[in-house]
């Protein structure tokens, strides 16, 4: 068993409310697990108006595939969120 598991920093410089923040994170997260089936939720700096945490994870066979999981859901939030991501860290279990 491998767990794939990534934290995800993005800045929206538009959010002005949490109101807002939430809006894209509840977007993401329901597209993000929709898509390719992982765990995903805001694990930080959750009062923060323009920075959003998200923490994804998966459970595979092996380690190119939890990589590949990684690599997919990474180029999907880039593609699909109007913010930056600023952040990334990566790690196989």
């Amino acid at each position: 068993m491998v767990i794939g598991a990534i934290k995800i920093k993005i800045y929206i410089p538009w959010a002005h409310s949490l109101k807002e923040k939430r809006m894209v994170v509840k977007s993401i997260c329901a597209k993000v697990r929709n898509k390719f089936n992982v765990s995903i939720a805001e694990i930080g700096e959750q009062d923060v108006h323009q920075t959003i945490v998200l923490g994804v994870s998966c459970v595979t066979t092996d380690n190119a595939q939890a990589d590949s999981i990684i690599d997919h859901v990474i180029n999907f939030i880039e593609s699909s969120t109007e913010g930056s991501i600023i952040q990334i860290e990566r790690e196989i279990f």
